[in-house]
């Protein structure tokens, strides 16, 4: 089932497109806390976005050059706010298209499910983990906090997949000494206590103190 997240104030629009978009067999959540809309994308993973311009305290613009420093989902804009301006100015933020208000709802499902159709029907797109700020992207192996992206090696990714997949858990030195075996041909407990170290380091130089923690004679987590 494909997830809709709803970014738009009006609750009676919202209300409306997710009643029509559940008819369609459409997964949606419309967000409340327009403070903070990148904790609900990132809770939710949705695969598509419909995206109002005028908000409370951020306007769409800033939502939608918040999502694109880390994903690729498809954002579609929805604004009365129809001018050419605004129009140019959506699209160049990085949005996918752009809807009048007012609208037709079946219209509006048509477009939905065309850009589902096109961008799911030929390429995957990779999920987003967060922990506290921090966004791993699955897609190009980065992470990337306050506007910082932190280039990953192919096994400081390894680590922190696995960590942030199972986050609040232990993840014990053998489960990740296996996760780096996947394509190399040996390694031992010293190899991994190097990329461990090589990896707080960065994460530590970009403000993350203390992501990671060492339970010893066990493993590790993200608390």
């Amino acid at each position: 089932m494909y997830k809709l997240l709803v970014v738009e104030d009006d609750c009676g629009i919202a209300e409306a497109v997710k009643e029509q978009a559940q008819m369609w067999d459409l997964e949606v959540l419309c967000v409340q806390n327009f403070r903070n809309v990148m904790a609900d994308f990132s809770e939710f993973q949705p695969h598509l976005i419909l995206l109002d311009i005028a908000l409370p305290f951020f306007n769409g613009y800033h939502w939608c050059g918040e999502i694109r420093k880390i994903s690729k989902v498809p954002i579609i804009f929805l604004s009365s706010a129809s001018d050419n301006m605004n129009i140019v100015m959506a699209m160049n933020m990085g949005a996918d298209d752009f809807i009048a208000k007012p609208f037709d709802q079946n219209v509006l499902m048509a477009k939905v499910q065309a850009m589902l159709r096109r961008t799911y029907d030929f390429a995957a797109s990779g999920p987003v983990l967060e922990h506290h700020g921090a966004f791993l992207n699955i897609e190009d192996h980065t992470l990337s906090y306050k506007d910082e992206k932190i280039l990953l090696t192919k096994n400081e990714y390894r680590i922190l997949l696995a960590l942030m997949k199972n986050k609040g858990k232990v993840v014990s030195r053998e489960k990740l000494m296996e996760r780096l075996w996947e394509t190399d041909y040996f390694v031992d407990e010293n190899t991994l206590t190097v990329n461990i170290n090589r990896l707080r380091k960065k994460l530590d130089a970009a403000g993350l103190e203390d992501f990671i923690t060492t339970k010893f004679g066990i493993g590790y987590l993200i608390a």
